[in-house]
């Protein structure tokens, strides 16, 4: 009788352990991000991120009424979705892969060759591009969503237009922030938080990997944009950032991306070309492929397999551990 009883106490605190976090979970949770900086032409504001949330998820907003922001960026694939390339709302095969939106809110220009100069001018041309929508049919349909149209008067103070969907999308993005990971606990203090992998990874990564020259701390990236050889040898290579500044010089290069969480979202690099984290490692450690425009930081590291593990090691304790939850749909 007394192991029932014992059984059911420890039950009933492993449930409640479950439960939302209390205020002191929530004020034990480490940060060494700067908090996300909004524009001043779109502030956040609890109803405007509450919106944002749902039409992220919400299939309505595109061209067949199949697909939602979400269908290429999931929580659980680190905001990626697994894919080497996916495709459009109209099945069209998309030409890079697919990025993460962690962190997004910290990065200067936005797609893999920077074309977007700001977060809600990427998200319109997504919007568009990627979901085939049109914003104005859009907009419309959701006015006439009375659930929708309370929110948007309440986030706004008046009805839904194309400019205020990429703002609520805009807003909510900005705070997909990849924080409170193991590596980050460690750093604040607590020693136990990671494996003596992990801290030996991280001394290779910013010493002999030379990793840290573009993936700085504590955003492990830097919004520029390099050449690493991936497209080197292929039919038709893709010029990258050539694209947009017709430099020849940034032909075949492509924006580095924040490090952080990137044990979640496989594959890697811009062509998904990279299966496994330990695969995209190895490729920068040995320096990729002889592209004449490849950057001159990329040089054979000499790095070992067991150190490359290490490295790997450390990366993975760089996961965000946040809490993501989802709302009902309105109607």
């Amino acid at each position: 009788m007394r192991f029932i009883q014992t059984s059911i106490l420890a039950l009933t605190w492993l449930l409640a352990s479950c439960a939302a976090p209390s205020q002191k979970d929530e004020s034990a949770r480490v940060s060494a991000l700067p908090p996300v900086q909004h524009p001043a032409d779109n502030p956040a504001t609890p109803q405007k991120l509450a919106l944002g949330k749902q039409l992220f998820v919400d299939p309505r907003l595109s061209g067949s009424g199949n697909m939602a922001c979400q269908s290429c960026h999931y929580r659980n694939l680190g905001w990626t979705d697994a894919q080497v390339l996916s495709r459009k709302d109209n099945g069209d095969l998309n030409a890079r892969h697919t990025p993460s939106l962690y962190n997004v809110g910290y990065q200067a220009l936005w797609y893999w060759d920077g074309r977007a100069p700001t977060l809600e001018a990427q998200i319109l041309a997504a919007w568009k591009g990627q979901t085939g929508a049109d914003p104005d049919k859009v907009a419309a349909l959701l006015n006439t969503i009375p659930g929708y149209r309370s929110q948007f008067q309440a986030a706004f103070g008046t009805d839904a237009t194309p400019a205020l969907v990429t703002q609520a999308l805009a807003a909510y993005l900005r705070e997909k922030v990849s924080t409170d990971s193991p590596w980050d606990r460690y750093e604040a203090g607590d020693r136990r938080a990671v494996s003596k992998d992990a801290i030996t990874g991280f001394a290779l990564f910013s010493g002999k990997g030379r990793c840290v020259a573009c993936h700085v701390p504590p955003y492990y990236g830097n919004s520029t944009f390099y050449n690493i050889g991936l497209e080197h040898g292929k039919t038709k290579p893709d010029p990258g950032r050539f694209n947009v500044t017709k430099d020849e010089a940034d032909r075949g290069a492509f924006k580095t991306p924040s490090l952080r969480s990137v044990a979640l979202g496989a594959p890697y690099f811009h062509d998904g070309s990279a299966a496994t984290l330990v695969d995209a490692v190895r490729y920068m450690a040995e320096g990729g492929k002889e592209d004449p425009n490849r950057s001159v930081l990329l040089t054979p590291t000499g790095l070992t397999d067991r150190e490359i593990a290490q490295v790997v090691a450390f990366l993975e304790s760089l996961t965000s551990t946040e809490r993501w939850e989802a709302l009902p749909l309105p109607n």
